[in-house]
């Protein structure tokens, strides 16, 4: 496989869940944060783009989405970049959604196939070395064995058309490690990654989350390494809290991050495939010093394991900058 990589961060929120268009899109994603990202030796970007962003109800492309994304991997390329490009939402399959069209409609699961032959149409004379392809991001079907089966679609579809690009494939609710046994992984393909998103703790990574209910209902401090909630704060809390938070609050250190991750670890030491953690972050409302010191350590289980990785994110809530275009804690804590 040609398309190899090391260290890199997700563009969010620029082509992928956004209502930023003409020139408050063009600029919030420019050259110059291309040219910052390489700089700082990292050696690729995670592309999300949503269909909504991308085509028209009707799949007429949407010229200037297009031109963006193919004017983003221009500039990756000449900071000596390498681009996953994901399919980050469709507007059959959203990764809060309880009961997607994707995993019931047939026409839903054949039009998924649609968009990545456009999608193919458009990115084909890439360098095999230089740009990969992500399914979908964050599959969240009731039954495993339904993303094994949908999955499939784009996946034949895009072996007939390009059989030597590298395609990034993940397991089902939310690419987590626990699901990875049930991902159905092809066999014998020449350009395969497995990739897995990374969020343990929640009480640290998604601490005071609004998006979160359960978590953020805590609001009182937290510990990394060690126990999230100390005994003495854990007294503290209701009962209701307490029953909610009780098997969240566990001792975690870099040793737990690293059990974690044991089935991704397993399936790709078995199937032969290279493992890419494509999301990880902690939080901005999470107090800097903790989490400095979580990102230290899991960069350290990566590196132990020849785990290639791409932090969420690179601008935003969990940013290495922030809006403003600061670098944050995520920087120190990644990079140094």
């Amino acid at each position: 496989m040609s398309f190899v990589i090391g260290r890199g961060t997700n563009v969010s929120h620029w082509l992928s869940q956004s209502k930023r268009r003409g020139e408050e899109r063009r600029s919030f994603f420019t050259r110059e944060d291309v040219q910052r990202i390489a700089g700082w030796g990292m050696d690729h970007l995670r592309l999300p783009i949503d269909e909504e962003q991308m085509w028209t109800e009707d799949g007429r492309r949407e010229n200037e989405a297009f031109d963006l994304l193919g004017q983003a991997l221009d500039w990756a390329d000449a900071a000596g970049l390498k681009v996953i490009v994901d399919l980050h939402i469709l507007r059959s399959h959203y990764f809060m959604d309880k009961s997607p069209p994707l995993f019931t409609e047939v026409r839903e699961a054949e039009k998924f196939a649609t968009l990545w032959r456009d999608l193919s149409a458009f990115l084909k004379n890439r360098a095999l070395d230089k740009v990969a392809y992500e399914l979908m991001n964050e599959p969240v079907a009731q039954d495993d064995a339904d993303w094994n089966r949908v999955y499939a679609y784009p996946y034949r579809a895009l072996r007939e058309l390009e059989p030597h690009r590298t395609i990034v494939l993940g397991s089902n609710k939310w690419s987590q490690c626990a699901t990875f046994n049930a991902l159905a992984v092809p066999a014998n393909d020449p350009a395969l990654m497995l990739t897995f998103h990374f969020y343990n703790p929640m009480l640290i990574t998604h601490y005071r989350a609004n998006w979160v209910p359960r978590i953020a209902q805590y609001e009182g401090p937290v510990n990394y390494p060690g126990k999230q909630i100390s005994d003495a704060d854990w007294a503290k809390l209701p009962p209701a809290m307490q029953a909610d938070l009780a098997d969240e609050n566990r001792h975690y250190e870099a040793a737990a991050m690293e059990s974690d991750m044991a089935l991704p670890l397993a399936v790709a030491k078995r199937t032969g495939y290279p493992l890419y953690c494509g999301e990880f972050g902690v939080v901005k409302n999470t107090p800097d010093d903790v989490r400095i010191r979580w990102y230290r350590d899991i960069v350290q289980v990566f590196a132990k394991h020849h785990i290639a990785w791409g932090n969420w994110d690179y601008r935003g809530g969990f940013g290495l900058v922030d809006h403003d275009r600061k670098e944050t804690a995520v920087k120190i804590g990644l990079l140094g």
